[in-house]
């Protein structure tokens, strides 16, 4: 088993985001719909590679599959959250709340689930790594 990632923060993301026009966020959420499958396998549940779902998914469903994908792996972010006993809040809530609707408070909404995002993914992960750890 390999160490998850544990430092992912808003201001790389933006940064890396913007000076690659984009593609760095195509690759953290592909990294992190493959992370999430190795941290919450327990569930029984698989989240759709990120990258087929964009290139391939999305264009055919017109936009309506990223929403449901979003909408399922926050709730299941959430839930791992809760399986291993980590206090911080994050659901499909969060998605709706800050990433659709969050538009709206001067377009910082988006941002503000980004980070939450970053910080329960960094959260689960380290939780992750640290069972790895102890089972050596």
């Amino acid at each position: 088993m390999r160490k998850l990632p544990e430092n992912r923060g808003l201001l790389k993301w933006i940064l890396l985001s913007i000076i690659t026009f984009g593609i760095y966020n195509l690759v953290a959420m592909y990294h992190i719909s493959e992370e999430i499958n190795i941290t919450a396998a327990k569930d029984g549940k698989k989240t759709m590679n990120f990258l087929l779902l964009v290139f391939i998914i999305t264009p055919i469903t017109l936009g309506i599959a990223t929403l449901v994908w979003y909408h399922r792996i926050s709730n299941r972010i959430g839930d791992e959250l809760r399986a291993r006993g980590i206090d911080y809040s994050f659901s499909a809530g969060t998605f709706w709340g800050w990433n659709i609707f969050g538009v709206l408070l001067a377009g910082i909404g988006p941002l503000v689930y980004m980070y939450k995002l970053l910080k329960s993914v960094n959260l689960i992960n380290a939780n992750y790594n640290a069972s790895l750890a102890a089972a050596e």
